[in-house]
């Protein structure tokens, strides 16, 4: 219901490394300046990302604990009870001040109330993701609701959020769709009672000269709202199928071929992040990457693991 039909897997990737900067990449205006030394990413798997700026800390679509569901299984129970282990969330997120949130579906919200709670951070996100936070205890004045186009300044943390679209299965359909403009009648129990929402990207930007994120939840996109943004780093999401059209080509395009692409939501996110990600098997993930490589031959492909802290320019730093 969330994914496509099987496109194959392959075998694990070693992230590509770059040669020598030239003078013209120094001297680049998406050069990070000051703030690349401070600023970090780790992946969370799924669509998650913890960047550290300093610090201070931002996540985007923090799902951590990774229950089943029988997705991976081929039973799949919509059914299934929102859970939360707070001891899986804590181990991995610092304490954030601001949550990004692309759409409500489980594998992006639901440990969002957790950490909201628990730690004051604000959550940015859209009309329906705060009415379900807040049926699930969130304090309603730490939701900031947003549509996409705003460009928001958190202390010297630049957050634009960027509108677009959930990505879509062979049939051209998705798992729960629908919004909400009022709380639901009953607190959400199961993963179906989370639509999606609407789906929002962002691009956050560290300090006013960089490193740029451009962050997606979902494989698809408005190309005309992406246009411009000419991101450091793009996190893109791997799709489960060709329904959208020339997917790969127009978004490198539109981003203006970002330096670095960093393939998400590849991975299996009913396994724990205690091991290395095991791949979605409908994901083909060499095939995205070739795509990469093909039609953006000067944007480097790093595909990200769970427990590597990597720099600004997405180079490994730890373990």
């Amino acid at each position: 219901m969330l994914r496509g039909a099987a496109l194959g897997a392959a075998s694990p990737l070693i992230p590509a490394t770059a040669g020598t900067a030239s003078a013209a990449e120094a001297d680049d205006s998406r050069s990070s300046g000051s703030a690349a030394g401070s600023t970090s990413f780790r992946w969370l798997g799924t669509a998650g990302w913890r960047i550290d700026v300093g610090d201070r800390t931002v996540l985007f679509d923090p799902y951590l604990t990774r229950f089943t569901t029988g997705l991976y299984e081929g039973t799949f129970d919509p059914r299934t009870p929102l859970q939360t282990r707070p001891e899986v969330v804590d181990a991995h997120i610092g304490r954030p001040g601001l949550v990004l949130v692309s759409h409500s579906h489980w594998d992006h919200l639901a440990d969002v109330p957790h950490i909201a709670k628990t730690t004051g951070a604000r959550v940015v996100g859209t009309e329906t993701t705060y009415h379900l936070l807040v049926a699930l205890g969130v304090d309603p004045a730490q939701i900031s609701v947003v549509k996409g186009g705003e460009v928001l300044d958190f202390d010297g943390i630049t957050v634009e959020v960027v509108p677009s679209l959930h990505s879509r299965n062979k049939k051209c359909s998705y798992f729960a769709p629908g919004t909400l403009n009022a709380p639901p009648p009953t607190a959400p129990r199961t993963i179906s009672d989370l639509p999606e929402g609407d789906t929002l990207a962002f691009q956050v930007t560290a300090g006013y000269s960089g490193p740029s994120a451009f962050l997606m939840g979902a494989s698809d996109f408005a190309e005309r709202a992406v246009r411009g943004l000419r991101p450091d780093l793009a996190m893109i999401a791997v799709p489960s199928s060709t329904t959208t059209h020339r997917y790969v080509p127009r978004l490198l395009r539109a981003l203006d071929h970002p330096r670095v692409a960093v393939p998400v939501h590849w991975d299996n996110f009913e396994v724990p992040l205690s091991a290395s990600p095991e791949r979605d098997p409908v994901m083909d993930l060499d095939a995205f990457v070739a795509q990469v490589e093909k039609v953006s031959p000067a944007t480097r492909v790093v595909v990200p693991d769970y427990r590597t802290v990597y720099d600004a320019t997405m180079r490994p730093t730890r373990a």
